[in-house]
């Protein structure tokens, strides 16, 4: 494993304003580093602040203080426009709700990212048909989301997240919305592509058994990281 930092983030703080004078403080300086290659967890009940932190790690929002650091690049430095581009590069985002577009195939699903990249027609087709075949999703190209099932729409979204060869995975209760036995096949992804890619992934969720499938589980609760321990991978 590569001992170098892919996330370091010091005293973040995130508060939102809801009302001059009052505000919300949802993080409360917290501190992270997450080694490149790592697969860790983030686990907390609903409100702890994990989907607000996560919105930070993926460049999606910006702390209100603290520095963040990724992949050696300060974020705080960088405007929207290069927030975007990194975001773009460096990110690949699992939701809980697939966030697939509608009326378009699994395949033209995963070429999207690779269409905002620059990416060729010739190369983004091959390499989504790639992806798709990598979780087992390529007897399903052509067809439609409401084609499909919750799990294999979750497999395209997976897929769709590596179509940039992101340096970090964020899953974001990646299973909360499938079957047990579903959300089995979708970690075991998640898994493969750990080992096998070497992809930095972070989880997010409030299940501690998913939580234990990875080499460490940060705690987190009303915005501070309450303790840091080993998984069982």
């Amino acid at each position: 494993m590569n001992s170098e930092n892919m996330i370091l983030m010091q005293d973040i703080v995130k508060r939102f304003f809801i009302g001059c004078p009052n505000e919300l403080q949802v993080l409360d300086h917290i501190g992270l580093d997450v080694r490149a290659g790592e697969f860790v967890s983030i686990v907390g009940e609903s409100g702890s602040g994990k989907s607000t932190l996560m919105n930070i790690i993926g460049a999606l929002d910006r702390p209100t203080e603290g520095e963040y650091i990724l992949d050696g690049v300060d974020m705080g430095t960088l405007d929207d426009n290069k927030l975007s581009d990194i975001r773009n590069a460096k990110v690949g985002f699992v939701f809980q709700t697939f966030n697939l577009v509608p009326r378009t195939t699994a395949l033209k699903n995963v070429e999207l990212p690779m269409l905002y990249a620059g990416v060729s027609r010739t190369k983004r087709t091959a390499r989504a048909k790639e992806l798709l075949r990598l979780v087992g999703m390529e007897e399903r190209m052509t067809h439609m989301p409401n084609e499909l099932s919750g799990g294999q729409k979750q497999r395209v979204a997976i897929a769709r997240a590596m179509a940039n060869d992101p340096a970090i995975i964020l899953a974001d209760e990646p299973t909360g919305a499938l079957d047990s036995v579903t959300g089995r096949l979708v970690m075991d992804i998640f898994h493969s592509l750990h080992k096998e890619s070497g992809k930095t992934i972070v989880l997010i969720t409030h299940s501690q058994e998913l939580a234990e499938e990875t080499e460490r589980i940060i705690s987190l609760k009303d915005g501070r990281i309450t303790g840091v321990r080993k998984g069982s991978n």
